[in-house]
């Protein structure tokens, strides 16, 4: 028996010095989706290479092995195999076959993250905050100071949420402008206005939005979700133009503002139109939360990825990696983006065909990259203000969360170098 016993010990000992690879599956094997993309970012943060298999069992990721990096999948709850040299080498063969739509995409540094938010307490929650923390990826949060001072360089990553860069306090005056935290909300970006020269909050957000323009065309990375991307580009075609009513700056809009609408300024959306009545929970008909059909509910809300070519289309493929191709949907104050207000240059990943709604959408800006999801919360149908934040302990395998740490994978898989 004793002599067994060794014979197997040795044998283990063995095959482990053969098993060079540490593969984590990512299609419906996987226990935590979203911690082992917390994983992969803590192994390049270590200076390990990390494989990304695009389309490969859900977009799996390998790195060599290391005693360090399986302790730590073990204490993280994520699910993986010990492969040998020779099983890796099959995997890369059958993923570089030209008639797989697979490919390998060689992940080689952690990028740096910010993310772009307030730091007083407002009551919601933000669905990327929640993502990272889970996963256990660092960030760093900057607002309106921090952007205006010029720290954006520093950093490869920002995600924008729940902001109203038109100045309008994503319109929530109608409902809730005697509510304390609204208030509040007034009070500390008048204060800012005027700390950084400004008169207005909306001559602030405008500023901060040309920052942050400048820094997709230096080479960076943006992520927006709910209001942010629609916000964000409407207070670009506006630069220059009062589209905001006296109850949130003081003075009558431009009667004459949507006419004045510069759209060669923004990077996704074009030829929308304003809502400008204060009293409308909606600033302007790229969202579709209002215009959508009436039939339409969380039972059948559900969105497509499209199915992109590894080997030619591999930033797309990349973002739409998951382990399911339909994805259920989920509202936010922008649920979805109008098709008929997309530019013709921005690569549309995920849709409601039959309801003409675009729900993630990509595209390029100088020499960097944007993202916009629609939606607040992908586990939280209709988040309303005041709700508690999502546990994300009840959902690791979340395919709507996956697309969210796709695109905080995504910069690592090709570092762009910034124009000075």
């Amino acid at each position: 028996m004793r002599k067994l016993i060794f014979t197997i010990t040795f044998l283990f000992s063995f095959l482990l010095s053969h098993a060079a690879y540490l593969l984590i599956p990512m299609d419906n094997s996987q226990k935590n989706h979203l911690k082992a993309y917390g994983i992969a970012y803590w192994t390049l943060e270590r200076e390990v290479e990390v494989s990304w298999l695009l389309n490969y069992r859900g977009g799996s990721f390998m790195c060599r092995y290391y005693e360090q990096v399986e302790r730590e999948l073990k204490v993280r709850g994520v699910s993986f195999e010990i492969i040998a040299d020779i099983q890796a080498a099959q995997i890369i063969r059958e993923i570089s076959d030209p008639e797989e739509n697979m490919d390998e995409i060689k992940l080689h540094k952690a990028p740096k993250i910010a993310v772009y938010s307030p730091k007083h307490k407002l009551p919601w929650d933000d669905a990327v905050t929640l993502a990272l923390t889970y996963a256990e990826i660092p960030y760093d949060v900057v607002y309106d100071l921090e952007v205006m001072e010029g720290v954006l360089p520093m950093y490869d990553w920002l995600h924008l949420h729940h902001e109203d860069f038109t100045g309008q306090y994503g319109k929530f005056w109608r409902s809730f402008r005697n509510a304390a935290w609204y208030q509040e909300d007034v009070r500390v970006n008048e204060e800012m206005a005027r700390l950084l020269g400004y008169s207005k909050v909306s001559q602030m957000k405008l500023a901060v939005a040309k920052k942050i323009r400048d820094f997709v065309a230096g080479g960076g990375y943006m992520f927006a979700m709910c209001s942010a991307p629609d916000s964000f580009d409407i207070a670009l075609a506006a630069d220059g133009v009062d589209i905001v009513e006296s109850m949130f700056d003081g003075d009558p809009m431009d009667p004459n503002a949507q006419s004045k609408l510069n759209f060669d300024n923004t990077l996704a959306f074009t030829n929308f139109t304003l809502v400008t009545n204060p009293n409308i929970y909606e600033i302007s008909d790229i969202d579709v939360t209002e215009t959508r059909p009436r039939t339409i509910n969380e039972k059948n809300d559900f969105f497509t990825l499209f199915d992109f070519s590894a080997k030619w289309d591999p930033v797309p493929t990349m973002l739409c990696q998951n382990h399911m191709q339909v994805i259920k949907g989920f509202m936010g104050q922008t649920t979805a983006f109008n098709m008929n207000t997309i530019k013709p240059n921005v690569l549309i990943m995920g849709e409601y065909k039959a309801a003409n709604e675009a729900r993630y959408i990509h595209g390029e800006y100088g020499h960097g990259t944007f993202t916009f999801y629609g939606g607040h919360d992908p586990e939280d149908y209709r988040h309303l203000v005041g709700n508690p934040p999502t546990d994300l302990n009840l959902h690791p395998n979340s395919p709507g969360y996956r697309l969210i740490l796709n695109n905080v994978l995504f910069p690592a898989a090709k570092q762009k170098k910034r124009k000075t």
